[in-house]
């Protein structure tokens, strides 16, 4: 199946004890996928998959591929592993899940550069038949890639069909790439949609938000769909007021993301393993009012 349009980043659902709640996750996906998401993205920065254990992370596979095939989307599910030998064989057991695409994380808790990264990349391409979405997140990780690079290992390998770009600004990148890829590959929209009606416009397929306000982000991508794009552009500036906010660093948005979904009834609790983000009175007043002003947007119907 094609990848595009909405690809919110699944979230890690919890009960009050900090105990992943399988049913509660699983429903919260195929509300997700039925009131506007194209398709999920499993194991994302903003589906908390650095506080998973392996148990988790297996049911997770296999509870999501089976979500969303039953809703005709496609699943795409990222490999986070740091070594080389452990990534091939997480990889093999994503593309044996059924999952219909793998986004590669490049391993960046030492920052390894240069070729080192480039032969990581590759092997995890040359290791399953399966399309693959390479996720470029300098901000995150730390690690820098000039699209010369990216475009030089997609050129080699037939299945690096997919880039998800959130680095700030993404613009000016997102075209390099484009051009120097010549239609090759295609291009994903990272980093909460803040530029999303710019990187469609720069010839994007698709954007992978959080989950909290997939309906939101499924109304503008119709409209710019439609050449509507001031319409897009209004409604996309109440998105991004409550984004600026809750944004701040990575711990913030799970936190509000959270929030937003319990408030929408999309999950029961709105726990987050520790140590998280920590909220006081004021930020939390700040955050009501933009939810006000962009819950009017909430609910999607095709």
């Amino acid at each position: 199946m094609k990848i595009e349009g909405i690809c919110p980043i699944a979230p890690a659902v919890y009960n009050d004890k900090g105990e992943f709640d399988y049913e509660d996750y699983r429903s919260c996906c195929d509300a997700m996928l039925k009131g506007g998401a194209h398709s999920l993205a499993l194991f994302g920065i903003a589906g908390e998959f650095y506080k998973l254990d392996r148990e988790e992370e297996e049911n997770l596979i296999d509870i999501t591929v089976e979500v969303c095939h039953a809703n005709n989307s496609p699943v795409v599910i990222s490999n986070t592993r740091h070594s080389t030998e452990v990534a091939i064989k997480w990889a093999k057991r994503i593309e044996a899940s059924g999952a219909d695409c793998m986004m590669v994380l490049p391993p960046f808790f030492l920052k390894p550069g240069g070729a080192a990264l480039t032969k990581h990349i590759e092997a995890l391409c040359d290791a399953v038949d399966i399309p693959i979405m390479l996720q470029y997140a300098p901000e995150q990780t730390g690690v820098a890639i000039p699209p010369e690079t990216l475009a030089e290992i997609g050129n080699k390998h037939e299945n690096l069909n997919y880039y998800k770009i959130e680095c700030k600004p993404p613009g000016a990148y997102i075209s390099k790439l484009r051009t120097l890829l010549g239609g090759k590959g295609e291009i994903f929209i990272g980093n909460a949609g803040f530029q999303m009606v710019e990187g469609f416009q720069r010839g994007a397929v698709g954007v992978m938000p959080g989950p909290s306000m997939f309906d939101v982000y499924r109304k503008i991508y119709d409209l710019i769909k439609a050449d509507k794009i001031e319409e897009a552009e209004e409604m996309h500036l109440p998105l991004n007021g409550i984004l600026n906010h809750i944004r701040q660093n990575v711990e913030m948005i799970i936190h509000f993301e959270k929030k937003i979904l319990q408030k929408r009834g999309l999950i029961n609790s709105d726990y987050c393993r520790h140590p998280g983000y920590i909220c006081d009175d004021l930020t939390q007043k700040i955050f009501e009012q933009h939810y006000e002003k962009i819950s009017k947007y909430f609910g999607y119907e095709a």
